[in-house]
């Protein structure tokens, strides 16, 4: 009983952090609130992944309200026994919550691969990915 009101609690604590991520990340296609870096190409190559977006909102938005659905007591009985819908109602949460954690690694896994990269700045030559392959030390200029 209490699991459940736990599990109907963090699913919409999900639905909130994943409308965040939704938000936060199309903020980043419009940096100091211009369109002019998007629309000339100048923004950096993880951001076109749509992790935030895609996998961390809309998906995780998706596998939330399944979660919240599978809770719920009043649901459809997929068999005539009561025993089997419980079955089936965790075996369903166990693959959508499986999907979560893969979805949260894919988003993992492309930050990471950002934070190596290293943010595309205007410098002197140009623009470019300033602290790619200095392993984030900036280096002497002498």
């Amino acid at each position: 009983m209490g699991s459940r009101k736990c599990g109907g609690c963090l699913s919409g604590l999900l639905i909130l952090l994943a409308l965040w991520s939704i938000i936060v990340n199309i903020l980043l296609y419009f940096p100091n609130g211009q369109t002019s870096y998007a629309s000339s190409n100048k923004l950096t190559n993880y951001v076109w992944y749509f992790e935030g977006i895609c996998f961390s909102g809309i998906m995780m938005l998706i596998v939330a309200a399944v979660l919240l659905v599978l809770e719920n007591d009043s649901n459809y009985k997929c068999c005539q026994s009561e025993n089997c819908s419980k079955k089936y109602r965790t075996l369903l949460s166990m693959i959508f919550s499986a999907l979560g954690i893969a979805f949260s690694g894919y988003c993992l896994v492309i930050s990471a691969l950002g934070l190596v990269q290293g943010p595309y700045c205007r410098t002197l030559d140009g623009w470019e990915y300033a602290f790619e392959g200095t392993a984030g030390r900036l280096e002497s200029f002498e």
